[in-house]
């Protein structure tokens, strides 16, 4: 694997572990099945296919970011509306 797409994966890692710690089912639990995704594809050689999951991975970090700004949304609205 080649240097850049190491680091890249890297990257990606450190950045879903680091978006994980406030993820609704907890930190250890995101930890756990982000962990055992990376290592799931540890073996895997081929520049494409890497490139491939990398783009998985960033498309996972977008849902998440989605996910924590319409909680905070769905906070600020509760908080200033009544229902």
């Amino acid at each position: 694997m080649s240097r850049e797409l190491r680091y890249a994966v890297r990257t990606l890692y450190k950045n879903l572990i680091f978006l994980g710690r406030e993820y609704p089912k907890g930190a250890d639990y995101f930890r756990t099945r982000c962990h055992a995704a990376f290592m799931k594809n540890k073996d895997v050689t081929e520049p494409e296919k890497i490139k491939e999951l990398i783009a998985k991975g960033e498309y996972v970090m977008k849902e998440l970011e989605a996910l924590y700004m319409l909680r905070k949304y769905r906070a600020l609205k509760k908080r200033y509306y009544d229902q």
